[in-house]
């Protein structure tokens, strides 16, 4: 298993459960590690089409994540691993999302999560 990941992602987006956090977008930093089989073809090939593209994984979660309102971190969270484990050929997603500054006298709080892709011979939640 080989992980790609992002550290410290900057996105702004709305969340909160105080009526100005819901109007006022606030800076979040995330950290990313995607779990893929091997990199070694992209290695080989040195070619982006054979790997995970963490340009494309930022730009997606830029392009949605300020298009909601979300209450907790933990509902952001899931909703971005969601994207990421649909959007992208990875087996699992491990996803940080914090509050720079949330806290006083505290860099910044958050939460962690670990979600795996969905196994072919599981059923889905669709069709199960």
């Amino acid at each position: 298993m080989d992980i790609i990941f992002i550290e410290d992602l900057r996105i702004k987006a709305r969340i909160g459960i105080h009526p100005w956090e819901k109007a006022v977008p606030q800076t979040l930093a995330l950290d990313i590690s995607l779990g893929v089989a091997s990199t070694a073809l992209a290695a080989g090939s040195d070619d982006i089409r054979n790997t995970v593209d963490y340009a494309a994984v930022g730009a997606c979660l830029r392009a949605e994540l300020p298009t909601r309102h979300f209450n907790l971190l933990e509902t952001l969270a899931e909703f971005a691993a969601a994207l990421i484990l649909e959007a992208f050929a990875v087996q699992w997603v491990r996803l940080s999302v914090a509050k720079p500054g949330a806290l006083p006298n505290a860099g910044r709080a958050g939460v962690v999560i670990e979600r795996a892709a969905a196994k072919a011979d599981e059923p889905s939640a669709n069709n199960g």
